[in-house]
């Protein structure tokens, strides 16, 4: 399982990685236009616009793997090691939840409803740009579940907040 998680984890970095690197890219290819050349593009702006979008949720993704997320760790370390299972393991189920209801049920009515709606500049479905709702939702809940997993096999939680 640990394989698992450290390959999907690469592959998300690289995902990231090559996002943010493409938005760098492009708003530069948006100034050269814009100030240069006199004739901003504006398939460029776009693109940046869904990139940053993507780039964004798949970073949450990441954030979830490593656990993260908001806490009060002040109220679960005044807790003896069961109740603090117990506690991360309620905050990771709140997570799953939360990318179950709002990003995976939620990002594929959206991403549905705007398939007809076409980009202006681009000339592609809306809902095409749509789609990482409902995919970090997945991704959100598969590493919640092998977060839940660690928490509940580890002996001290403390330990298995660092990253595998």
């Amino acid at each position: 399982m640990n394989q698992f998680k450290r390959s999907l984890t690469r592959i998300l970095n690289i995902l990231a990685g090559i996002s943010f690197l493409t938005m760098v890219a492009l708003t530069c290819w948006q100034v050269f236009t814009r100030y240069v050349l006199k004739n901003p593009s504006t398939w460029s702006e776009e693109l940046v616009s869904c990139l940053f979008a993507w780039a964004s949720l798949l970073g949450a993704v990441l954030v979830t793997r490593e656990r993260g997320h908001m806490n009060i760790p002040i109220l679960i370390e005044a807790c003896g090691e069961t109740w603090q299972k117990i506690l991360n393991c309620l905050c990771e189920l709140v997570g799953f939840i939360f990318s179950a209801v709002i990003l995976l049920y939620g990002g594929i009515r959206i991403s549905s409803l705007a398939m007809g709606q076409m980009t202006s500049s681009l000339g592609v479905a809306v809902g095409v740009f749509y789609v990482i709702l409902p995919l970090a939702g997945i991704l959100n809940m598969v590493y919640s579940l092998l977060n839940i997993g660690a928490i509940r096999n580890s002996d001290t939680d403390s330990a298995e907040r660092k990253v595998d």
